[in-house]
């Protein structure tokens, strides 16, 4: 059985760093690009917001006993096989884990035109995915 109590938590550290990431918002590219201390922040929140839905995914998928995703864009489809997400929010998940790892190990220098777009259009997503989750707990 699902530990709700967990799950509520983890969603509300998980709205508060939402809340605090939307201070910086909306913002231009120009913005971004010119202010560390923003793209730190944003960055940085953005990869604690997209490891707590991770963490809150794996916790359903262990005890639901899902089968046991291998990343953690992973996670993110195992909801979808079980029927926890719908395929348009899954993808968006997915492309923030994936995203998340371009974040913790420097692939690349990080596109400031990505992180705008995704602090100006995407931050919804983890609102739809608290909403997914919690209809089926």
């Amino acid at each position: 059985m699902v530990d709700r109590p967990l799950v509520l938590r983890k969603f509300a550290e998980l709205e508060r760093h939402l809340a605090q990431i939307q201070e910086i918002t909306p913002i231009t590219v120009e913005a971004y690009s010119k202010d560390w201390k923003v793209q730190r922040v944003a960055e940085r929140t953005l990869q604690i917001m997209i490891e707590l839905c991770a963490d809150i995914a794996n916790h359903v998928i262990s005890d639901k006993g899902y089968r046991v995703p291998v990343s953690y864009a992973d996670t993110f489809k195992v909801l979808k096989e079980e029927g926890l997400l719908h395929g348009e929010l899954q993808e968006a998940m997915e492309k923030m884990a994936k995203f998340r790892n371009i974040l913790v190990h420097h692939y690349d220098r990080i596109e400031p035109s990505i992180m705008v777009d995704i602090l100006n259009h995407r931050l919804k997503d983890f609102l739809r995915y608290r909403e997914a989750i919690l209809s089926c707990l």
